[in-house]
């Protein structure tokens, strides 16, 4: 395996590992590993260093929504302008270009519901070139990034039938 691809597989699963361990998991020499990782941080491969909470057992109020987006691509630079525009919110935590009915993939943080849906009708439907939205809450997760949230727990909820 490409030794690159190896530290940044070992990054993914534990970016708290060190230089040491992770030298001494791919052999490579301390040295080795510090160059390539600045190397990676460089060439923006390597982007950000983060930790996955479960926010739903802190006191942090956090709703997240994923919004589906059709937008009319625009003359010169297709959907690169109004996905670039929706970046710059606060809320957005992450855009997508997607196939399928929808363009665009945004998913927002907000800390109820209705601020999500302010969101969306005062400062993501009326960009030009946004021609529809529609907005899914997540309710629960049950796993993100390879992460169980609690893989063996039983869900609590009542089961309602039609």
């Amino acid at each position: 395996m490409d030794k690159t691809i190896e530290i940044l597989d070992l990054l993914c699963e534990n970016s708290r590992l060190t230089e040491k361990q992770i030298a001494t998991i791919t052999g490579l020499s301390e040295e080795e590993v510090k160059s390539t990782i600045k190397n990676l941080e460089d060439k923006k491969v390597l982007l950000k260093y983060t930790t996955l909470v479960d926010w739903e057992k802190t006191d942090r109020e956090v709703i997240t929504a994923l919004i589906d987006v059709r937008v009319a691509p625009q003359q010169g630079h297709g959907f690169n302008a109004i996905a670039e525009r929706i970046c710059q919110f606060e809320e957005v935590k992450s855009v997508s270009l997607i196939s399928g009915t929808y363009d665009l993939s945004v998913e927002v943080e907000g800390k109820t519901m209705k601020e999500i849906a302010f969101f969306v009708a005062e400062r993501l439907a009326p960009i030009d070139g946004v021609l529809s939205t529609t907005t899914h809450f997540i309710l629960k997760r049950y796993k993100k990034d390879g992460v169980f949230y609690e893989k063996g727990q039983d869900d609590k909820r009542l089961v309602i039938t039609p």
